[in-house]
């Protein structure tokens, strides 16, 4: 019976180490995966934070990309503007000696008799070559255009038709006023009659 009890005893402590050793095993267990738990917590959470600086990263280089194009876009706007005002300044002062010719010209016709009419005209023909001196000078072309010349509605505009024994079909009659054109495109059309 003392052997039982003996074996009793010694299987109950067997027992009891079994079970410590089992718990043990548990809460080591159940540490590892709280640990794992933990980490992978840490790493979700350093993902999370990655993720935002990447954001906030994109979102600083976008605005700054954004307020590079704005200035760039405001400044060739204002580039153009004062272009434009330059060439029309350029233009204009070119255009002012002619004004102040013609002004003396209405001067001297206003006085003029009839011996000196010839000079005013001689006058206003100088006036006419000095305005087409400075659109040439400024690239302007004047476009050519005589009677004979066969009609083309890139450079020419017929206003009327005439039926003429001397022209061919689609030649020009007669020039009312004349074209210019500026680095191959056209500013103003010959305006024509057209024959046949």
């Amino acid at each position: 019976m003392e052997e039982n009890k003996d074996e009793e005893i010694l299987n109950a402590q067997e027992e009891e180490t079994s079970e410590e050793a089992e718990a043990e095993e548990t809460v080591a267990a159940e540490e590892t995966e709280e640990a794992a738990e933990t980490e992978e917590s840490a790493e979700a959470e350093e993902a999370a934070e990655d993720s935002d600086d990447k954001s906030a990263e994109l979102e600083k280089r976008y605005m700054s990309l954004y307020a590079e194009y704005d200035n760039y876009r405001k400044r060739t706007q204002k580039e153009k503007e004062n272009l434009y005002a330059d060439a029309v300044a350029d233009v204009a002062k070119e255009f002012l000696a002619v004004i102040d010719n013609i002004d003396r010209a209405v001067a001297t016709a206003k006085d003029a008799d009839e011996n000196s009419v010839a000079k005013v005209i001689e006058g206003i023909e100088l006036l006419g070559k000095q305005a087409g001196d400075i659109l040439t000078k400024i690239g302007v072309e004047e476009i050519k255009a005589d009677r004979g010349e066969k009609f083309d509605p890139n450079l020419h505009e017929a206003v009327m038709h005439v039926e003429d024994d001397d022209l061919g079909e689609q030649e020009i009659a007669m020039v009312f006023t004349k074209g210019y054109m500026y680095k191959g495109k056209v500013i103003r059309h010959v305006v024509v009659q057209v024959a046949n």
